[in-house]
């Protein structure tokens, strides 16, 4: 609601708010009409409840985000930012009566630099666009979350994204030199450097990346990029279990390499691939491994890691001749989550990482679950780190069924917390994961993370009720 004006109508309050936003953003930046702006009250998650917001707003400058946060601050209004709503925890959702500050049109690349190896962007830029752009320049901008194509840089920042390379290049919080923020009032605040190296202070810019808009408005990054490495190479590897295919990854990570991709499906999400898509995978594998190199001998790297599957007690392994065979099974993987969502028409994606060693416990668990609450739930993996995506699947429109996928849903977590691991890898904690992280981080974690936020939001109008 419009906390500042309870005293208003509230047609006269909206009108009021409208009337203010105007003095500072075009009109086609200010959207009012409720069957438009319905479309943005929420993000793709499932089981996250989402407010009617009283605006959208698109702005493209950076004054213009900061007349929204000063008029936001001056009605008391709350302000949830989005990017291109691709989020799985409800992080995005709008509140009730909130100002949705949507930054997809703030989507310039600023400078892209081959000596100081960095690109300077705006929030709204789509990360396949940016992979792209720095691609010519032969460089590399690493993290690809599986929403690469649609997902923008802010939204990966404020989630803390991830992808497929992570087991080899890290997450998107390695790459973010600096920002550029708008803060709850208005005032605009650098954060970090765009020099190799700096160490002056607080590092505050690590503090915004994952903070799910809820410390500021990120208006500009500096992000760290790398030479373009050589084409990968991907290796495919059929198990008859599940923890055979885990003991492979133990193998391959202990003994020293270090591939750009290591990637596990389980026999559930590999037949709901070939269900989609008819890709011809092997529906008799109970696991199925993705291993890609992108070193300069890449063949040599595979042969190495297809001795170790075999030793694992892998049934088959099939190097890829080219890059084109390379890309369709990683294409496969890509899938993976589309094709689940098709088995039920509803998916709920847990988020749960674990040490690599504990990564067969995990999976393992996750099928006695899936058994005791009679569900079809599929098992994606960043295996190499340890991130899994156990996907449940189920019909929204059964009570039952979707009680029983919640509470499957809050087991996986639990068993993810028992096995030393992480309630999120990579989706963050909006809120469908909001209890779960009071009990990973414990009371006095939470007590001070809610110090950090009254320091830099005290009115509590960025974000609320995301978190905690």
């Amino acid at each position: 609601m419009i906390m500042s004006r309870t005293e208003a109508a509230p047609d006269q309050a909206l009108g009021d708010l409208t009337e203010r936003l105007l003095a500072g953003l075009p009109a086609e930046a200010v959207l009012t009409d409720t069957d438009v702006t319905a479309s943005y009250a929420h993000d793709m998650a499932s089981f996250c409840p989402a407010g009617t917001p009283a605006v959208v707003v698109l702005p493209r400058t950076v004054e213009q985000v900061q007349h929204v946060m000063r008029t936001a601050t001056a009605l008391r209004v709350p302000v949830v930012p989005q990017g291109a709503r691709t989020g799985l925890s409800g992080g995005a959702n709008a509140s009730d009566g909130c100002i949705v500050l949507s930054l997809t049109k703030m989507d310039r690349i600023l400078e892209i630099n081959p000596v100081d190896r960095i690109a300077v962007v705006e929030p709204g830029v789509v990360n396949a666009t940016l992979s792209r752009a720095v691609g010519e320049h032969g460089l590399y901008y690493p993290p690809d979350p599986s929403s690469w194509e649609m997902c923008t840089i802010g939204g990966n920042i404020g989630t803390a994204s991830g992808g497929l390379c992570c087991v080899k290049y890290g997450v998107t919080a390695e790459y973010v030199l600096g920002l550029d923020v708008v803060l709850a009032d208005g005032r605009l605040m650098s954060t970090g450097r765009r020099t190799a190296k700096g160490v002056a202070g607080y590092d505050l810019t690590r503090l915004f990346v994952g903070s799910e808009g809820s410390l500021g408005i990120v208006v500009r990054a500096v992000l760290a990029l790398r030479p373009k490495p050589p084409q990968q190479l991907v290796l495919a590897a059929e198990f008859a279990s599940a923890s055979a295919a885990c003991d492979a990854v133990c193998r391959i990570m202990a003994g020293g390499h270090v591939p750009s991709l290591l990637e596990l499906m389980d026999r559930t999400t590999v037949a709901a691939v070939n269900s989609m898509a008819k890709m011809g995978l092997p529906e008799t594998t109970e696991a199925l491994l993705l291993a890609a190199f992108d070193t300069p001998a890449p063949a040599a790297d595979l042969a190495a890691v297809g001795a170790l599957c075999e030793a694992a007690g892998a049934t088959q392994v099939v190097p890829a001749d080219d890059a084109a065979e390379s890309e369709l099974l990683l294409q496969a993987r890509r899938l993976s989550l589309t094709a689940l969502e098709a088995v039920r028409g509803v998916t709920m994606i847990d988020d749960v990482c674990v040490p690599r060693s504990r990564l067969g416990d995990l999976i393992e668990g996750v099928e006695r679950i899936a058994g005791k609450h009679r569900l079809t739930i599929g098992v994606v993996a960043h295996a190499g780190d340890g991130n899994t995506h156990p996907t449940v699947c189920f019909d929204a429109a059964d009570p039952d069924e979707s009680r029983r996928a919640r509470e499957s849903f809050d087991e996986i977590m639990a068993l993810g917390l028992e096995l030393g691991g992480t309630i999120t890898g990579e989706h963050g904690v909006g809120v469908l994961k909001k209890e779960w992280m009071a009990r990973e981080i414990g009371t006095v974690g939470i007590e001070m993370q809610r110090g950090i936020k009254r320091v830099f939001d005290p009115l509590d109008l960025l974000n609320p009720g995301k978190l905690f």
